[in-house]
């Protein structure tokens, strides 16, 4: 390496201690390469990530608690990522499909050299991770988000779809709507509603998601308006394609 070669701040995310061990030893092997932390799960990698603002995260896509998609979501497209799995065919599909580097379970040091490689072009390029295109296509077809991980700061909460209200927009984030609670979450509605299954969550207006079980009553508010009722009473304004909608559904 050069003396002007870029200084790569690496975090090692992975459940397994040898899996950690392995990869801080082919990183040691590289100069340029210093590994600032390792974590056992992906509530250590947020905090990590958050703290230490790493440029790359060598990130475990099975583990316990928050999976590797999950971690990717939550930490964004701003940090380098290599993911590190076993064989998983929607998960290599998706790393293909979208030239996200990879390596697979289990690979030497010359494998590791090369993803590296790729690692420090992307980086060098500032080329952000596609992370929703990635999560969507590691997502087998069918399955839908069971719960919402929304970050502030270090902190990650977990919200099971079943307790959300509705979901509203607000600018480049989204309201999740919870037991009359709202957290923000930075993304988009129309991301999210990809996400989640259509069959309870409908778009009733270009800035609200509804879960239907919450309404008790859907009915006109003026002649062109819309209104959904909440069973807390909340009032949700509904549009003439989301009224259409909410009524083949029901």
């Amino acid at each position: 390496m050069t003396s002007r070669a870029r200084r790569i701040r690496a975090v090692v995310v992975d459940d397994e201690e040898l899996s950690r061990v392995l990869v801080r030893e082919y990183a040691a092997a590289h100069d340029d390469v210093e590994i600032v932390a390792e974590c056992a799960n992906g509530f250590e990698a947020v905090r990590a990530v958050n703290d230490l603002r790493p440029d790359l995260v060598f990130l475990d896509v099975q583990m316990p608690k928050l999976d590797g998609f999950e971690v990717l979501e939550l930490i964004g497209p701003d940090v380098g990522v290599i993911f590190v799995t076993a064989h998983d065919e929607h998960a290599l599909r998706a790393f293909e499909v979208h030239a996200v580097d990879y390596l697979l379970k289990p690979f030497g040091p010359e494998r590791f050299a090369e993803a590296l490689d790729e690692a420090r072009g992307r980086l060098a390029r500032a080329q952000p991770t596609p992370v929703s295109r990635v999560v969507a296509s590691a997502r087998p077809a069918g399955a839908y988000l069971r719960r919402i991980l929304i970050r502030t700061g270090a902190r990650v909460d977990v919200v099971p779809v079943g307790s959300v209200d509705y979901v509203r927009a607000r600018d480049d984030y989204v309201g999740v709507v919870a037991g009359g609670r709202e957290r923000l979450k930075q993304q988009t509605l129309a991301d999210l509603e990809r996400q989640l299954d259509p069959a309870r969550f409908v778009r009733i207006h270009r800035s609200y998601l509804l879960n239907v079980d919450r309404l008790t009553r859907l009915g006109p508010a003026t002649r062109d308006r819309f209104v959904a009722v909440l069973e807390d009473g909340t009032e949700l304004p509904v549009s003439r394609r989301g009224y259409a909608r909410l009524n083949e559904l029901l």
